[in-house]
């Protein structure tokens, strides 16, 4: 039984009970003067311009930039964070400013930027923020885009995916015993949450980062690209990124670079036309290829372009349609 001064969060599948005072595990939702609220909101820790390559997206408006945003907190924990100094902070002890979303949007449109990302920290957590300034975003012209766990519960999903675009969703392993004693979650939210995204249109594309000895095991990476084939598609772009150490983990080496292009080999032969490998420079892992003919479409060093052949979204030597989001006029 639930006392009636505790307060049941219903966004995530943690449901934490708060009472007055108190916050949630990811920090941010505070129960303030007997309401649930989010601190957070129009107050975030890290506002930035980047190119969209580095969310990572590849096959989302290539070329252009993008507002990212974020503010302090998440609820996970993973003990390789590259962001854990404001993913894992309360945000008292973070350094922020006052950026309502109608500032969000007029700054995206005065630096030239057609979407927006929420992004660094964990966008589940700021939710009415990236909600409501999704909402505004779309009615201006501009996309909007969330780096995302996806940890997060059905209904709240929902709604995110009437105003989201595309996402870039970190799929950690395909081991809910890693999600429990590495990220303090669970596997399965996740992958319903990325089956959910697929259904509703978002562009979604997946990122696993590779963690020598916690999550290089080829045999886990096979059912994961089986699983993506099976439930998302052939045509769901997957990055494999390169671990460096970090937060709990300094203790590991990087990920061998040989080992990321076994698994991005995996990917391509399970049946997934796009596997990509990140944190990595000058690879033809960085490109895109036609998968019927294998054309070079777009090839990249880092998060710069150096040329798009694409016509119109299509191959030009065989004219297949290439998935994705390719110009500014064309949702979904």
């Amino acid at each position: 039984m639930v006392r009636s001064d505790v307060f049941l969060c219903e966004l995530c599948p943690k449901g934490c009970r708060i009472t007055e005072g108190y916050s949630g595990d990811c920090r941010s939702r505070i129960v303030v003067d007997g309401e649930l609220r989010a601190v957070t909101y129009g107050r975030p820790c890290a506002v930035h311009i980047d190119p969209i390559e580095k969310k990572p997206l590849f096959h989302f408006l290539p070329g252009t930039t993008i507002l990212s945003i974020a503010t302090a907190g998440c609820n996970l924990h993973c003990k390789f964070c590259q962001n854990w100094t404001i993913s894992q902070a309360a945000p008292q002890d973070t350094t922020s400013i006052d950026l309502p979303p109608e500032t969000v949007v007029k700054a995206a449109r005065a630096r030239g930027c057609p979407s927006i990302a929420y992004t660094y920290t964990e966008p589940v957590i700021y939710y009415e923020y990236v909600l409501e300034t999704s909402s505004m975003a779309r009615k201006n012209g501009l996309r909007n885009v969330t780096v995302t766990a996806g940890y997060i519960n059905r209904r709240p999903m929902e709604l995110l995916c009437e105003v989201v675009d595309a996402s870039n969703t970190d799929l950690k392993a395909f081991s809910d015993s890693f999600y429990r004693e590495v990220c303090d979650g669970r596997l399965k939210p996740v992958l319903d949450g990325m089956v959910l995204m697929k259904e509703k249109g978002v562009w979604l594309e997946i990122t696993n980062l590779i963690i020598p000895t916690f999550n290089d095991d080829l045999n886990m990476i096979r059912k994961m690209c089986r699983w993506v084939l099976a439930n998302l598609g052939p045509d769901t772009p997957l990055h494999f990124s390169r671990f460096y150490p970090m937060y709990k983990m300094r203790n590991l080496p990087p990920t061998p670079v040989e080992f990321l292009m076994k698994a991005r080999r995996e990917a391509l032969d399970a049946g997934i036309h796009y596997a990509y490998v990140g944190n990595v420079l000058g690879t033809e892992a960085e490109n895109t290829y036609c998968p019927k003919d294998g054309t070079l479409l777009i090839e990249r060093i880092g998060f710069r372009i150096r040329q798009n052949k694409l016509k119109d979204g299509k191959c030009p030597t065989c004219g297949d349609t290439i998935p994705g989001v390719w110009n500014h006029g064309a949702r979904g």
